[in-house]
């Protein structure tokens, strides 16, 4: 069963260039090396920028500790983790409705 899974997070102001390449960098390693990630999209704040928000599907539990356990975590968090105001908030759903 697939998990869904959201990251919110806010980033310092003096650190937004940083993090957004950072962002970049590994939504792209995911999307090319991650077959069983099915979606990983990044959103940030329209009114305030240095928020984010990450949505991600793992097709099951293995696919989320492949993810989890990888090297590019372990970079992206490397570079993310000290520039943030705050712990990143993880939570996990159920998914109740879908247009699909």
């Amino acid at each position: 069963m697939p998990i869904h899974q959201t990251a919110y997070f806010v980033v310092r102001d003096d650190a937004l260039e940083i993090c957004q390449n950072a962002i970049r960098d590994f939504v792209d390693y995911v999307r090319e090396n991650e077959p069983d990630t099915l979606l990983y999209s990044s959103l940030q704040g329209k009114e305030h920028p240095t928020h984010f928000l990450h949505y991600f599907i793992f097709r099951d539990d293995q696919a989320r500790e492949l993810h989890a356990g990888s090297a590019a975590v372990n970079h992206f968090t490397s570079v993310l983790y000290p520039n943030l105001i705050a712990p990143v908030d993880f939570t996990e759903y159920n998914l109740f409705a879908s247009t699909e």
